[in-house]
């Protein structure tokens, strides 16, 4: 790729939320229309970095692989073309899931980590799609059950959670702070 950032982000080593932590702080300094290469080692990384830049209009460019490090580059939005961030209205508690869980409600849960996280430890019987893949695999959620999505910290489930709000589905919770706590 023959192109050259306006500045360059290292967040090799760094997991979520942190990359996204590290890349908000960085564009303020950024002029409109500059672009930042961040620089991730969490494959969690691209579909947070679409996601977050989409819900506060900054414009994902892409992101290339080189060995282990993914680059990210996104353009940082002017002025007129700026959203102001959103969360996700209705969140709930690790506590009151385990409730519903032990409770046995008819309940989904949502988990939109990566294939390998969710590996090393979930919650029984959640439904794993990653946030990258969510928007090709509506199709696979019921949208007439509650719906409690989770991830590490509660960053990518917050994004998770407007993204299917927006598609339609009504009783969406996002469970803060995230399986870290479980």
């Amino acid at each position: 790729m023959d192109f050259k950032a306006n500045e360059i982000l290292d967040a090799k080593g760094l997991a979520c939320p942190m990359p996204i932590v590290r890349t908000k702080k960085a564009i303020t300094n950024l002029e409109p229309g500059h672009v930042i290469e961040v620089q991730a080692t969490d494959k969690g990384s691209t579909a947070d970095m679409k996601a977050w830049a989409e819900s506060t209009g900054h414009q994902y460019l892409g992101t290339v692989e080189e060995g282990d490090v993914l680059k990210h580059y996104i353009r940082k939005a002017s002025e007129a073309e700026t959203k102001e961030e959103t969360k996700h209205e209705t969140i709930i508690d690790l506590e009151e899931l385990r409730n519903k869980i032990e409770g046995e409600e008819s309940i989904t849960v949502l988990d939109v980590r990566e294939p390998a996280e969710y590996a090393f430890g979930h919650i029984p019987d959640a439904i794993n799609i990653p946030l990258g893949k969510l928007e090709k695999r509506f199709h696979e959620i019921d949208k007439n059950k509650d719906l409690h999505v989770i991830c590490r910290t509660g960053n990518r489930s917050d994004l998770a959670a407007q993204m299917l709000t927006e598609k339609g589905f009504d009783h969406v919770k996002n469970v803060v702070p995230g399986i870290s706590k479980w």
